[in-house]
């Protein structure tokens, strides 16, 4: 293998264990198995992978991939995803709130910022890490058709998972009015423009950080999980099969990466 196209044909099928051929047109990506396995129950279908670094279930032209946790593994995902040249690729992420959120609350980012250092080996770090405008329109109709509201703004994407001890960090969050913070958007949208996949994102915010009272725990996690997971993802799969309907293009008319 000496290019990089035989490189993931052979890959994406290896770290999944589904067939290139079988993917959707159409990509949510999850760091989360239960996310994976709600899909598959919701459509009857087949979880693919168990046992492998990432794990599938597709219906309907839409395949969920849980790909892990962390920037390294987001831009490997959606490296491997070129391999199929989706038409759209959705991330169904949680995300730690910084500002007026609750938990529970949805973001739909406008922007990402560059914090986690990986996207800096794809593009130069002048390059803003945004999503495409129209699959974010679709799924800012998507939500309301939930009857349901969302933030949008900037999300600061971190390579660090244990930061809220550190003040001086969280003095840096605040200067920057970041509206939350993860650990993989602004690399699915720098890994996704470099391979000129359609992407973005929909987040849920799953704890407060900036506050000792807001610190995830196992037991708030599962709160959320109960309460607010499901339909995080009917959102994402609805804004996905809206765009299948509609068979347009997730690219702006005039807009060409």
């Amino acid at each position: 293998m000496t290019t990089k196209e035989q490189i993931v044909e052979n890959w994406l099928p290896r770290y999944t264990g589904t067939p290139v051929n079988e993917f959707g047109n159409y990509i949510l990506l999850t760091n989360f198995l239960n996310y994976v396995q709600m899909f598959a129950d919701k459509f009857d279908v087949e979880v693919k992978g168990m046992g492998k670094a990432m794990q599938t279930a597709t219906a309907n032209d839409i395949t969920i991939i849980n790909f892990g946790m962390g920037s390294p593994l987001a831009a490997t995902v959606m490296d491997l995803l070129s391999a199929i040249r989706p038409k759209a690729v959705l991330f169904l992420g949680k995300c730690g709130g910084l500002k007026k959120t609750q938990v529970g609350d949805l973001i739909l980012p406008i922007a990402a910022i560059r914090g986690e250092g990986t996207s800096d080996d794809y593009m130069p770090s002048e390059i803003p890490a945004l999503p495409s405008f129209r699959l974010q329109s679709t799924v800012s109709a998507s939500i309301a058709k939930h009857n349901m509201d969302y933030w949008t703004g900037t999300v600061y994407t971190t390579n660090r998972r244990i930061w809220e001890h550190d003040d001086s960090f969280k003095e840096y969050l605040r200067e920057i009015r970041a509206m939350a913070i993860d650990m993989e958007t602004a690399t699915i949208f720098i890994v996704g423009f470099a391979n000129s996949i359609p992407h973005g994102a929909l987040l849920l915010v799953s704890d407060n950080p900036m506050v000792p009272e807001g610190v995830k725990t196992e037991e708030s996690d599962r709160k959320v999980t109960s309460d607010y997971v499901q339909k995080h993802l009917d959102i994402g799969i609805e804004a996905l099969a809206e765009l299948a309907r509609s068979g347009e293009s997730v690219k702006h008319l005039r807009f060409d990466n």
